[in-house]
């Protein structure tokens, strides 16, 4: 029998746990915060609020620039597909910072095998977006990546637009006393990626909210002008996750009122099947905005005198932050409060 000295017993080295990409650090949640904030941002040296699309001075005209990708699976979704969200989705980009979208680049990484069909049907799809808002793809490149390099077809484009007059929207422009407005119902681009990736049989009732809000942010500022504080499109991270950043870099904390959410009965539905809540789920046509309080109600009702914003309201209020306090909390129905946080990873990745 072998006895075993406490004192010289050694343990093996534990494996060197190597980090890498996961799937959860294109969510939108804090996973991906921590990606941008310690290995790009930082790596860039750059450092401030993380917004939708750069504000730059060119001599007497400010110009908004902003790139994005697409990478959502399936490329067609009921209400929408990769072309028109890759369309909509900059320009919202770009008008979350007040801007009139002027221009659009275009880049295609296609997979060998991909039918020639798809393309040409996705290629209309950007045409008919660009022409429905008012601009034109100008520039872009083609790449073509051996049969399992890629997964059919990503599209990358940049957008530039120009600051609306009296347009000062940023991600750091909250102020306590601040009302939120939302534009309109929440959940459904998230839930419709996922009935139809998944087979679950709401396709017929859930179509993704995918459009373009410029027109809608054009008449926000003609009524509010710099007192439209915020804007922000809450894609990956749904609700949530865009209040939570916005609480963040703004460095307040934010109120929601649970009854005044608007979640359509069949998302509803859905995210009660399958555990979800809607507060996480991808929207791609909706917006949320911190309003100074004279100037919300005119904000609200220019808001609902436009189709994108015709279902538009009220659903908090922005504080001043508490040391170890949540950012963002809830009122509940029975008069409670809740953390409304961000999601850690991703409950649905590649939705855009």
């Amino acid at each position: 029998m072998t006895t075993i000295d406490p004192l010289r017993a050694t343990c093996p080295a534990p494996a060197a746990e190597t980090e890498r990409v996961l799937l959860g650090h294109g969510s939108g949640g804090r996973l991906m915060a921590e990606l941008l904030d310690d290995v790009i941002a930082g790596g860039l040296g750059e450092t401030g609020p993380l917004e939708d699309a750069a504000l730059i001075g060119l001599g007497d005209v400010d110009v908004v620039f902003s790139t994005d990708s697409f990478v959502v699976t399936p490329r067609f979704f009921p209400g929408g597909d990769i072309g028109s969200l890759a369309v909509y989705g900059t320009v919202n980009d770009l008008a979350m910072r007040g801007a009139r979208p002027v221009a659009l680049s275009l880049a295609y990484v296609l997979e060998e095998g991909l039918p020639l069909d798809e393309l040409r049907a996705i290629t209309a799809s950007v045409a008919a977006a660009a022409r429905e808002c008012g601009i034109h793809v100008v520039t872009g490149d083609t790449k073509v990546v051996g049969r399992g390099a890629a997964d059919g077809a990503y599209l990358t484009t940049a957008g530039i637009g120009v600051r609306l007059l009296d347009a000062y929207p940023s991600a750091a422009n909250g102020m306590a006393g601040d009302v939120v407005l939302l534009s309109g119902p929440i959940g459904a681009h998230g839930t419709a990626i996922m009935s139809a990736r998944e087979g679950l049989g709401f396709e017929s009732e859930i179509h993704s909210d995918s459009r373009p809000l410029h027109e809608l942010v054009a008449a926000m500022i003609a009524a509010g002008g710099p007192q439209v504080h915020t804007l922000r499109d809450p894609t990956r991270g749904g609700l949530a996750g865009a209040l939570n950043e916005l609480a963040e870099a703004s460095d307040v904390a934010v109120e929601v009122d649970d009854a005044a959410l608007p979640v359509p009965p069949q998302v509803a539905s859905a995210c009660e099947l399958l555990g979800l809540d809607p507060l996480h789920v991808a929207n791609e046509g909706c917006l949320v905005a911190f309003v100074a309080p004279a100037a919300a109600d005119p904000v609200l009702t220019a808001m609902r005198a436009h189709p994108a914003g015709r279902y538009a309201r009220a659903i908090g209020v922005v504080r001043e932050t508490a040391r170890d306090l949540p950012r963002v909390t809830a009122r509940t129905l029975v008069g409670a409060r809740r953390v409304v946080d961000m999601l850690i990873g991703e409950q649905l990745p590649r939705i855009c």
